[in-house]
């Protein structure tokens, strides 16, 4: 106990002590940090990096190549970035779920830095985020997210779609605008609070837009722009996706502008004006997100992530229906059980078509629309593995390893419906089905894009077959996607033999 007053009593020698304790704290995390590596990887050269060894059209195949040499977890260097690539279910539902947190920041690559600005939802991060994020959300569901309302609403819109294609007579035409432009509708429907004919020729124009861009974000001169910006910037590598960029917020800006002319309280009628009713209520508060900059931006969001990969995965859909003809006559065989002729498909139907619903769940999973995910950025220092993951740091939870795992698929390379039945031909969820993603930067549209998927694969294989050109054999059929930040199908042309 003397001991002890002593050692009070010398402030100076307390003051020592704690120095010397948060010296040895130091030290400790020190030697932890310093004996903590990065993942493993292949050397990179001067400049270039790793890039002699990715395949720019199709890096996911690179990546995937490379995740065999140097597993689940490794290092590489795309120019003078340096990234980290996660491959396959286990590792990636560790860092996005189980550390999610710590995995939960966008990486913004130059070209979506200049694009979005850092505003909206999918290209913003922190407070902004979580606030623009929640906000989404519940104007989705007050706008019928999951709900009866919605489903009445594409429902309209598959009835418009049937049209469409009943209008070509017969003859080979490309499904590519035509189903681009329906399930665009449906998320304009809740953006705009109207849907758009399909030969408008602005909606046309914002279409096409969309889809150059898509296809564009995933270039290889968009790429080394991100690598490179300022040799990219010299270059003009960016220009036609600025172009379309500015010309896509131009048309939602003025689409504001004179809504905000009209505007009513008590007539919202979509996403835009729902928004202009809580700028309203956010008026008073000194420090807001509910700025313009957010509005056009989220709107932006909306616009692109409810349009391309629906659209896309139902553009596969029909594809493999061509290629894979029994399949497709299952499918019909289940529908005619349980659906009645001349009456619509309902979300309620699903429950009892399990093979079009293992059908559906198998083109999104073989299509891996989305191969690289949406990169995250580790807002702090990040150990996953024993490995060192520095702050910052570009991460890539490579979507394909987990869609194509072969751990977790019994033939993940093809075409198989059978990977979501089990031996009575009941429907089995899969844990490793995440073309959604997973983790706190789900796509926030989920609910309404199944609800989509179900809807016009079921109401279009309902009303039609589908034939490839004569002299095509199925065997001749494209499997192989176009370049673009999405796998898109190429183009193809299609014969819909209505089936009443």
């Amino acid at each position: 106990m003397a001991f002890i007053a002593y050692f009070l009593a010398r402030a100076d020698v307390l003051l020592y002590f704690s120095i010397f304790i948060a010296l040895f704290i130091y030290w400790i995390n020190g030697i932890k940090k310093s004996t903590a590596k990065m993942p493993p990887g292949p050397m990179p050269l001067p400049v270039i990096g790793n890039l002699h060894m990715v395949d720019l059209n199709r890096p996911h195949e690179s990546l995937m190549q490379l995740s065999e040499k140097y597993g689940e977890i490794f290092t590489i260097n795309f120019g003078p970035k340096k990234m980290v690539v996660l491959a396959g279910y286990k590792i990636i539902k560790e860092a996005l779920v189980m550390q999610a947190d710590d995995f939960g920041e966008r990486a913004i690559d130059p070209i979506f830095k200049d694009a979005f600005n850092g505003h909206g939802v999918v290209f913003s991060n922190g407070e902004q985020w979580k606030s623009m994020r929640r906000f989404m959300l519940a104007t989705l569901r007050d706008f019928g997210m999951g709900k009866k309302s919605q489903e009445a609403r594409i429902q309209d819109e598959l009835i418009y779609l049937i049209e469409s294609f009943r209008s070509h007579n017969g003859k080979l035409f490309d499904t590519h605008m035509l189903i681009n432009s329906a399930v665009s509708n449906v998320i304009c429907s809740i953006i705009f609070g109207k849907r758009f004919e399909y030969d408008d020729p602005t909606f046309q124009k914002l279409i096409k837009m969309l889809d150059e861009n898509v296809k564009l974000f995933g270039t290889p001169k968009v790429m080394l722009y991100n690598f490179y910006p300022f040799l990219g910037s010299l270059l003009g590598l960016h220009k036609k996706v600025m172009q379309n960029t500015e010309e896509l917020r131009g048309f939602i800006s003025q689409f504001l502008m004179n809504r905000r002319l009209e505007f009513d309280a008590n007539d919202i009628t979509g996403y835009i004006d729902a928004y202009l009713l809580k700028q309203e209520q956010e008026s008073t508060k000194a420090q807001t997100h509910f700025n313009e900059e957010n509005l056009i931006s989220s709107a932006l969001d909306l616009f692109i992530a409810g349009t391309e990969t629906t659209s896309t995965t139902i553009r596969w859909g029909i594809l493999l229906m061509m290629k894979y003809p029994e399949i497709q006559k299952k499918v019909q065989e289940e529908i005619k059980t349980h659906i009645k002729p001349g009456q619509l498909p309902t979300v309620e139907d699903r429950k009892k078509m399990p093979y079009t619903d293992a059908v559906i769940h198998e083109i999104q999973r073989f299509g891996n629309i989305l191969p690289l995910n949406g990169p995250r950025s580790t807002p702090t220092d990040v150990y996953l593995r024993g490995y060192l993951i520095p702050k910052d740091i570009e991460v890539i939870p490579l979507l394909t390893s987990v869609l194509y795992d072969k751990t977790q698929w019994k033939t993940p390379n093809d075409f198989n419906p059978n990977h979501f039945l089990d031996e009575n031909g009941k429907f089995v969820r899969h844990d490793a089905f995440m073309p959604f993603s997973v983790g706190r930067r789900a796509c926030a549209g989920e609910s309404l894009a199944k609800m989509e998927l179900f809807l016009f694969f079921t109401g279009l294989l309902q009303a039609f077959t589908f034939y490839p050109p004569p002299g095509v054999s199925k065997e001749d059929l494209n499997l192989k996607p176009r370049v673009g930040f999405t796998l898109a199908p190429t183009l193809y042309m299609t014969y819909a033999k209505p089936n009443y």
